[in-house]
């Protein structure tokens, strides 16, 4: 069993030899207490959700010595004990480049096992294989897009739930809202994370201009991808009280692979696993 750890000893932002076999013990796990600790998110979750995983760089061997590709979609809930660090995910799927395997069904077994281990939750896998691309087509996500609101910004700091506000108007709405902007930092490398944000809730009217502006404010922002999603769900819920609500956020993928969070309010319709321009 892989023994969670923390960033900072991760085999993020280190020189790193890609192993040519199969080893689960590259797995890198990383308890989600401890961002949520610090988010004040405690046991139990008051929201759902899944991380979406795509892996574009799989390869391995079959019986016979052929090297095949496929592209990997991982699904972690979100109510798992730990998340999984991407270099070490990476690595780890590298390490089937020269593993033959008896067959597809055999290879999914072995990494859903691996990954569920890592996780200590459910985590499911599913591959697509060269004759299955075109099915996986390329679609941005549904919703308003709020970047055109006119606003000015004069610094760029933290995440600041202060910016959120909404209408004085008591009448409910239910809306999508998109935005295109949200941009943070590994908080290991310091690289940019890019990704498009969907927000869709039922309660209060959020203010455009005020959720715009506090997504901006992730711009200088050091995050996990999961935890940044986590903190606009919580920032949403606290300051802007709707009274279903959920965050989905498309990162743009990073060494082959993306990672896109969901969170949500129980009830809430699970989100397309659907690959977007960027």
């Amino acid at each position: 069993m892989n023994a969670p750890h923390t960033a900072a000893s991760s085999p993020l932002g280190k020189p790193t030899d890609y192993p040519d076999r199969y080893d689960p013990g590259l797995l890198y796990p990383i308890e989600r207490a401890i961002g949520r600790d610090a988010l004040g998110l405690s046991f139990p979750l008051r929201f759902t959700g899944i991380d979406l995983w795509t892996a574009y760089e799989l390869s391995w061997l079959d019986a016979f010595g052929v090297p095949q590709v496929a592209i990997a979609q991982i699904t972690v809930p979100a109510d798992s004990p730990r998340l999984i660090e991407s270099k070490s995910l990476k690595l780890y799927l590298y390490g089937f480049v020269n593993t033959r395997q008896t067959n597809t069904d055999a290879l999914i077994e072995t990494i859903t096992r691996d990954l569920s281990c890592a996780a200590a939750a459910d985590v499911a896998v599913n591959l697509s294989s060269v004759a299955g691309f075109d099915a996986m087509p390329i679609r941005e996500l549904d919703g308003d897009c709020i970047d055109a609101a006119a606003i000015r910004i004069d610094a760029q700091g933290t995440p600041d739930a202060a910016l959120l506000s909404t209408h004085d108007d008591a009448t409910p709405v239910e809306e999508t809202l998109l935005s295109h902007v949200l941009k943070s930092n590994c908080p290991v490398t310091g690289q940019p994370d890019w990704a498009s944000v969907q927000v869709r809730y039922r309660g209060p009217r959020i203010d455009r201009a005020s959720l715009l502006r506090y997504l901006i404010s992730y711009r200088e922002h050091s995050g996990f991808h999961e935890q940044c999603v986590e903190r606009i769900f919580r920032d949403v819920m606290v300051r802007c009280a709707p009274q279903a609500l959920s965050v989905y956020a498309r990162y743009t993928r990073r060494g082959g692979i993306d990672i896109n969070p969901y969170r949500a309010t129980p009830g809430m319709p699970s989100p397309v696993h659907t690959r977007s321009a960027r």
